[in-house]
């Protein structure tokens, strides 16, 4: 509920990443380790209370708090400590034990909530200072929001929410269709047949075949890495498989991401070049003919199984000796994390990646440094610009990235990059809402305005 009952002190905005003001005003770098944030002034909280440096304070004291275990913690703050302290009502000083110079970024995915929230354990009555107020909630039912009259900023012009819970996508859609509904989130591609209604959006998803695990013989041959990839026909699955407007990929983060490298190119479909390849490497004593397992998950996302079953086709029809296997999300576990199976022999996994948080330092430690938990490649190279990025600002930052997704891409290969995923989202006739990345994770009623 970040942005309608909570918000943060930075807002990052899903067209361009640029971090703008929320709570906070402004902000500057003291030192290495040490950031300044400037309050917003005149605001409250929906219990009443003053918003202050020292709500922030135990925001983030609660943030650690070993009792709770929070996806906001774990996914940004679990790989520094971070302590702050109110110099003044309003001037927030917030240090960490080492540099970290995406802190305005972080500081956009802690919700700052009211000093009368328990700090021991998880509640169902959040309260925050966001435009509107929690009024109800039943658990798996319904949620009801209304607009917060004591508001610091413009009143939004949605009174009230009412969110319900339909598991049929075909469900959701026809409700919005008859005006029984305004918005219906992640419909099915197959739903989607009112354009003038119906919006597709990227979702900050990318799907990727991960090469390993362990590279075992014959991925240990760069040669057969590039096979892989030029094996796959992204065009006969888009627009038939998965939405025409699915974007063929060349990196696992967005073109809105700081980092993005725009010169990459995605891997032209060329049969022929793979089996050149495969051909050479066999000639090698390279095992090429080796069975080799295409690991899924079902239901990953729609018709991800019928991708699957494509892309087997298409590497087959090369010359690989590919044999699928669909597991449910139990079963593949060991092969997402380190350490891999030790005896699994080669396999391609297919996995999906989310990055909406404005840097590609959320994906790429994870997934390509030699101590990532997602990683099956180990490059020096890649390592050290991933150690310099990590500390970087700025233009320097960005392009360290850009090197680092270039090096991955070009000379390591550990990916068959796959697309850009599509959400789709039915809105209804009487509003006017336009989805975007952020959609996915977000819904800021202030952003939804009637039609006159």
């Amino acid at each position: 509920m970040v942005k309608n009952i909570w918000e943060t002190l930075t807002v990052i905005n899903p067209a361009d990443s640029r971090i703008t003001p929320g709570l906070a005003t402004s902000w500057k770098q003291i030192d290495a380790n040490t950031w300044h944030f400037f309050l917003r002034k005149g605001v409250k909280f929906h219990d009443g209370k003053d918003f202050n440096a020292e709500a922030v304070v135990f925001s983030i004291k609660r943030l650690y708090d070993k009792r709770l275990s929070t996806q906001t913690k774990g996914k940004f703050f679990s790989n520094f400590a971070l302590e702050g302290k109110a110099l003044d009502s309003h001037t927030l000083e917030l240090k960490t034990d080492k540099p970290e110079p995406l802190l305005p970024t972080m500081m956009g995915f802690l919700a700052i909530c009211s000093p009368n929230t328990p700090s021991d354990k998880l509640t169902r009555n959040p309260i925050g200072t966001g435009p509107y107020k929690l009024a109800k909630w039943d658990a798996g039912t319904r949620i009801v929001l209304e607009r917060f009259d004591g508001y610091w900023g413009k009143q939004p012009q949605v009174k009230k929410a009412v969110y319900i819970w339909r598991g049929e996508s075909a469900v959701r859609a026809a409700m919005v269709e008859v005006g029984e509904a305004d918005l219906a989130l992640e419909i099915s591609p197959q739903d989607a047949k009112r354009p003038e209604m119906d919006f597709g959006y990227l979702n900050s998803e990318t799907t990727t075949l991960r090469i390993g695990g362990r590279w075992d013989p014959p991925l240990n041959d760069k040669r057969v890495r590039m096979a892989l990839n030029y094996a796959v026909d992204r065009n006969a699955i888009r627009g038939s498989i998965l939405g025409k407007d699915v974007v063929p990929a060349s990196q696992l983060i967005m073109p809105s991401i700081s980092g993005y490298n725009p010169n990459l190119k995605v891997w032209p479909y060329d049969p022929k070049k793979a089996k050149q390849l495969l051909d050479e490497a066999r000639k090698d004593g390279v095992p090429v003919d080796k069975e080799m397992l295409l690991i899924g998950r079902s239901h990953t996302y729609p018709g991800s199984e019928e991708v699957l079953e494509a892309v087997m086709t298409m590497y087959r029809s090369v010359g690989l000796n590919v044999k699928l296997k669909v597991l449910e999300a139990g079963a593949l576990q060991p092969y997402r994390y380190t350490p891999f199976p030790q005896n699994a022999g080669p396999y391609l996994m297919q996995m999906s990646h989310d990055n909406s948080f404005g840097d590609a330092a959320f994906t790429v430690y994870f997934n390509y440094h030699c101590k990532g938990s997602s990683s099956a490649m180990c490059d020096k190279a890649v390592d050290d610009l991933i150690e310099k990025a990590r500390v970087a600002s700025g233009d320097v930052r960005k392009n360290t990235w850009q090197a680092a997704f270039k090096r991955i891409h070009e000379e390591i290969i550990p990916n068959v990059m796959l697309f850009h995923m599509v959400s789709y989202m039915r809105v209804g006739k009487r509003i006017n809402f336009k989805p975007s990345v952020a959609s996915t994770t977000e819904l800021p009623l202030a952003q939804i305005n009637f039609k006159q």
